[in-house]
């Protein structure tokens, strides 16, 4: 957190003398920095009392150097060879009181700092729920799919109809709110909506299967829709939820109403999932304006240029919760969107590769192997900029989701025999052997790594962009 004013001391010596005579400071504590402009005659208590009433803090803390030496409270700045940019830091180990003025801005701080006492104890109590939580969650998604599956199979019968109820019974009560796992439970529940939908809606044509999981991600998005007009939890997980499903089903549906084929369906999803990993955070951290700018000071014109203002300035002092609530949110978007982005990488690309071999066009088999190859790898580079462990191992799960499906259609076109084993194996000792010297190495920190890596990952999504072109038969249609 930090602060950044432009005050003079008030009761200092020289308060109004020349501003020549101003030293700039910088003042670090435990409410942030200040940036203070105080007379070069101010003592050191003027400068711990100035900071103390900007920072709202109870009492008067103690400036030390950067060294560690105690700055004397009845000694001149100048006298104790303090000059301008230097640091200070401030330690409240003072019993000195300050008088308290009564303002909002006095109690809004005070509100600022009871809350930011509290959040440690909400992560510890989230901390002890949250990895529980997720496991269940899991389990009851993995059950969800495996239902829903099972369910469309069926014909219709009493026992199709049984488990379309029990999942969307599922569904509506995972959207309502209360309860310790509430923030787990409702980023689920669209799970069982869309395993309801696909059982309901199921055709075993292979050229309806678009619309079918576009319609499951629409039950899927209204589903998150009505969990998040419940309730302001998991709203960010809730909003990915929305804005994936509407896309999803926007795409298949004008795909199907076009009469376009399902392999260029699955080239673009898998192609947008690419992409989102590199955009997606720009849009995520969302930091208001009025934290990062000083709007006094841009508002300036050509009179109020010359003159010198004495009056005090507006400070502009960040409180702690905003800024872990800022940090928070943008870390579950981020992580949403990193799942949202397995979910969609892990469902297109098998299907891309199935479809392009059963048209039999050599050349958009050779473009869809090539689509996903470099989208695979570009998922995998891409996770190396995100700090955030669960968006990191998603977008890896989703690049190693795209090699997978790859290597089984390659091995499924050569077929058995010694050469493609030799070839199998080579290819995976390889793999770990450029792995584990890299991380033997520490590679993966290097500058050098990273300005490679930058360039592969640009190349890659560059050869993925290209590769749809013979992905979505666009080649073989122009041929023809």
């Amino acid at each position: 957190m930090s602060a950044t004013t432009q005050h003079q001391a008030p009761g200092a010596p020289g308060a109004r003398g020349e501003r020549s005579g101003l030293l700039a400071l910088s003042v670090h504590g435990s409410a942030g920095v200040l940036d203070l402009q105080v007379p070069g005659g101010a003592s050191g208590a003027d400068v711990a009392a100035e900071y103390s009433r900007q920072a709202s803090l109870p009492t008067v803390p103690r400036l030390y150097t950067r060294l560690g030496q105690p700055l004397p409270a009845d000694v001149s700045l100048a006298d104790a060879g303090i000059c301008a940019g230097t640091v200070l830091l401030a330690q409240s180990d003072s019993a000195l009181p300050i008088p308290e003025p009564s303002g909002p801005s006095r109690s809004a701080g005070r509100a600022d700092r009871s809350e930011g006492s509290e959040e440690p104890e909400e992560s510890e109590e989230g901390s002890r729920t949250g990895a529980s939580a997720a496991l269940w969650c899991t389990v009851a998604l993995v059950v969800a799919v495996v239902a829903g599956s099972c369910a469309a199979a069926l014909p219709d019968s009493v026992a199709r109809d049984a488990t379309v109820a029990i999942l969307l019974v599922a569904a509506v009560l995972g959207c309502v709110p209360g309860g310790p796992w509430a923030e787990h439970r409702v980023l689920a529940a669209p799970v069982f909506a869309g395993a309801a939908a696909v059982a309901i809606a199921w055709d075993p044509a292979a050229a309806r299967l678009p619309t079918i999981l576009g319609t499951a991600a629409l039950a899927a998005a209204l589903c998150a829709a009505v969990a998040r007009s419940l309730g302001r939890r998991a709203e960010e997980g809730l909003r990915v939820w929305t804005v994936v499903g509407a896309l999803l089903f926007a795409l298949t549906t004008g795909a199907a109403l076009a009469g376009i084929e399902a392999q260029v369906v699955w080239s673009v999803l898998l192609l947008i999932a690419t992409l989102a990993a590199r955009f997606v955070p720009q849009l995520a951290v969302d930091v208001p304006d009025h934290y990062l700018l000083d709007l006094e000071r841009l508002a300036v014109t050509a009179w109020s240029a010359r003159e010198r203002p004495v009056r005090r300035r507006g400070r502009i002092v960040v409180p702690h919760r905003v800024v872990v609530a800022i940090s928070q949110r943008a870390a579950r978007l981020v992580t949403a969107a990193s799942v949202a982005v397995l979910a969609v990488a892990a469902v297109s690309a098998p299907l891309l590769l199935v479809e392009v071999r059963a048209t039999g066009v050599q050349v958009d088999v050779v473009g869809a192997r090539c689509q996903v190859g470099f989208c695979g790898a570009a998922l995998l580079l891409a996770a190396r900029s995100y700090r955030h462990r669960g968006a990191r191992a998603a977008l890896r799960a989703a690049g190693l989701a795209c090699w997978i499906a790859l290597l089984l259609d390659l091995l499924d076109g050569a077929g058995q025999g010694l050469a493609t084993s030799v070839a199998l194996v080579a290819t995976s000792l390889g793999a770990v052997v450029v792995l584990v010297a890299v991380a033997l190495g520490r590679g993966w920190r290097s500058a050098w790594w990273a300005r490679r890596t930058e360039v592969a990952e640009s190349l890659s999504t560059a050869f993925a962009v290209a590769s749809v072109v013979a992905a979505a038969g666009l080649v073989s249609g122009l041929w023809n």
